[in-house]
């Protein structure tokens, strides 16, 4: 890949401005082009407060696009300079769980009579029975006609109201005026659909599917109710006047489970209200079988559990140019029987499992593809999964900002049920770039890599071609080779050609398990701590083959009894940098959402506070390595509403995380909203810890321990 093709998609990430057209002309067509230019609200004006960065599961800033944005409260505002000609925005933003609100919106400094409805019911999602599983699913997506058109250069504000705002991302955009109705379709307001989303329309659509057998279904611009699922569906077209004005209500669109195909769906919404993940429900866009020869195109489907769940005869399906935003669960999952299938130049933002996935159950998926998809924010799993299957591929896609159980791409042989068909025949994984992809992985006690080839319940004995790969940003490693089971099968038949690693913070490549990879062309910079780690589990040999034209990866992690920490192997760090924050945390309790994360989130308005009446209370921060640290320093909240307490505490420290040493003595600090709230404890000599807990006996603002942030610096 030419370097300044990379150097071009490092300024756009740095500038926080990213469209599709831009991905697809810097970095070898990675990504979808997409009609929309997306901005991030860390880079936009804005009198609120930024969070971020944070790679702690669980947190605001860690689930954001770009891992920051921007939190307003009533009065603040976030303004956007307009990166293109638009006449509408779609917004990715948070509100408290429980809250619901509006935006204000001003254009050139006018507000508008429009306003733009913020809410929680589609996010803080639950999935206690998934191991490792948090709250999660914190953003959601709301959109606008702004009724003019503006340019280039222009000023887009949203302020809140009285609700909490945290804002994300905009995405703006120049909409298309409605397509005209075309000529012999079957209209269903002809057949009695409501558009004004008052009646139910659910028979209107079914009869009109009925008349066009082999035509087209028109639905005209409106909202359109349906109440249960349609089934039948084949030989027709389903089209829209565009999905920004022909919507359908409802969280079943169609559930059946075959069709002898030829089914065209196209350019409408369909927006449900799916608020919880419920696996036994058909709470999908799709459900089942489309049949072969369909297509899927032009489509926007929101606040549903998945966008398509596919399983019986899919041949042939193409699925194309639509939008799928917060899911509770996957975006699309080609579920065995697919044949031939191509998903492609979709964008996908805020899933709550695999945004997309091949599961080979029941049969193999074989010559299936995803390619040049642009996703972003998979708050549970993967970007992009391959759960079995034969000869498939995954080309020129870009995923970003992965979380908590997932990396940007997985090859990977877990089964999750029988009977299933492992990687078999050539699996290509070509001109794929990740951005901020890997996470900590809260089962293994481990990170999961950018890119992962995952032996998880048998080995992996396909050919699995690596080739002209993009990682930048990964929180850990860039390429894992991991038996995820912890039963090391074989990870074999790898090579990894030409690939460019740009700021890792652990290591390029995270080897535990036996198998062999060939690495060719393979070339880094900012690495974290060291080329590799290399240390199979439970025994076996890794074998990395240098093919050669390698570069900057040249060192190996020495001690395979600690796992390597994000930036341990820089020999000179930051002594204005903050230890702590991002860094995981642990306390004897919390309450409600006051977890530990808050504390080192970066963000002085959010808090831990501890179980109520049952001191003592300690928080502890896993500082990765162990640091020479000089001072800790504590904040609550700065806000006047706090008002001035002191908290009784001490500071203890380890090296090993079981043996605690205190490093001062339990005293009384006191934290005054007059000066900021914040109390500096000054560690002696430079102590050395990689464990540090602050241990608090007594608060007289409240029964609890609290704090905002806990913070440890070298100087």
């Amino acid at each position: 890949m030419p370097k300044t093709a990379i150097a071009a998609l490092a300024v756009a990430l740095a500038a926080g401005m990213l469209s599709a057209t831009t991905a697809h002309s810097a970095v070898a067509a990675a990504g979808a082009t997409l009609p929309f230019t997306s901005v991030e609200a860390e880079s936009a004006t804005s009198t609120g407060t930024r969070i971020g960065p944070d790679y702690t599961q669980a947190t605001l800033a860690s689930e954001a696009s770009g891992r920051q944005a921007v939190r307003l409260t009533a009065g603040q505002r976030v303004e956007f300079t307009v990166p293109r000609a638009a006449n509408a925005v779609n917004v990715s933003y948070s509100v408290p769980d429980g809250q619901s609100g509006t935006l204000d919106v001003y254009v050139n400094g006018v507000k508008l009579a429009k306003t733009l409805a913020v809410t929680s019911k589609y996010s803080y999602v639950d999935t206690s029975w998934i191991a490792g599983a948090r709250t999660h699913h914190f953003y959601d997506n709301a959109r606008l006609l702004l009724g003019q058109n503006v340019q280039a250069g222009d000023k887009v504000a949203f302020q809140a109201t009285a609700a909490q705002v945290t804002v994300d991302v905009a995405d703006f955009e120049q909409v298309a005026a409605a397509a005209a109705r075309p000529a012999g379709s079957v209209s269903v307001t002809d057949r009695g659909a409501d558009p004004t989303g008052q009646g139910d329309s659910t028979q209107a659509f079914r009869d009109a599917i009925a008349a066009a057998q082999g035509g087209v279904v028109w639905i005209p611009p409106g909202d359109y109710r349906i109440t249960s699922s349609l089934s039948g569906v084949q030989n027709v077209t389903l089209q829209g006047a565009g999905s920004w004005y022909s919507v359908v209500r409802t969280s079943r669109f169609i559930d059946q489970s075959s069709s002898s195909g030829s089914v065209r769906l196209r350019d409408f919404a369909v927006i449900g209200e799916v608020t919880e993940r419920v696996d036994s429900n058909p709470d999908n866009f799709v459900n089942g079988s489309l049949g072969p020869n369909s297509t899927v195109s032009g489509m926007w489907i929101q606040h549903l559990k998945v966008g398509l769940w596919l399983t019986g005869n899919n041949d042939n399906l193409v699925v194309e140019n639509n939008r799928i935003l917060d899911t509770t669960a996957d975006g699309l999952n080609l579920n065995g029987n697919a044949h031939g299938v191509r998903v492609r130049n979709n964008f996908l933002r805020n899933q709550g499992d695999d945004s997309l996935a091949m599961w080979s159950l029941n049969s193999p998926d074989t010559n299936s593809s995803f390619e040049n998809n642009t996703i972003s924010q998979p708050n549970l799993a993967n970007g992009i999964a391959i759960y079995g299957g034969t000869d498939i591929a995954v080309r020129n896609n870009l995923v970003s900002d992965t979380n908590a159980l997932g990396s940007g791409i997985a090859i990977s042989n877990q089964k999750f049920l029988d009977p299933f068909h492992p990687l078999a025949g050539t699996i290509t994984v070509d001109g794929n770039t990740l951005v901020r992809a890997g996470a900590m992985n809260p089962n293994w006690g481990h990170p999961m890599g950018a890119l992962r080839v995952d032996s998880y319940d048998s080995a992996i004995n396909a050919a699995v071609n690596i080739t002209n790969t993009t990682v930048t940003d990964s929180p850990y490693s860039a390429f894992e080779f991991v038996s995820g089971g912890g039963r090391g099968y074989a990870t074999s038949n790898v090579n990894v050609t030409g690939a460019t690693v740009s700021r890792v913070g652990t290591v390029v490549v995270q080897a535990e398990t036996q198998g062999a990879a060939r690495f060719s062309n393979v070339q880094a910079t900012g690495v974290g701590a060291a080329g590799v780690y290399n240390c199979p589990y439970p025994s076996g040999t890794f074998t990395l083959t240098n093919g050669g034209g390698n570069s900057g990866w040249d060192t190996t992690w020495s001690n395979c009894s600690a796992w390597p920490q994000p930036g341990s192997g820089n020999p000179n760090p930051d002594p204005t940098t903050n230890l702590a924050q991002g860094r995981p945390a642990t306390a004897t309790g919390s309450v409600d959402v006051y977890t530990p994360g808050k504390a080192v989130d970066g963000d002085a308005n959010t808090y831990w506070e501890s179980t109520n009446n049952a001191f003592p209370q300690a928080l502890t921060v896993d500082l990765g390595s162990t640091q020479a640290a000089r001072r800790v320093v504590l904040k609550l909240p700065p806000a006047a509403a706090w008002g001035a307490r002191t908290q009784t505490l001490s500071v203890q420290g380890s090296t090993d995380g079981s043996s605690y040493s205190t490093v001062v003595a339990s005293a009384g600090y006191r934290f005054d909203p007059a000066s900021g709230n914040t109390v500096t404890v000054s560690l002696p000599g430079g102590t050395n810890l990689r464990y540090l807990r602050v241990n608090v006996t007594g608060n007289t603002g409240w029964p609890a321990a609290q704090f905002s942030e806990v913070e440890a610096y070298l100087s």
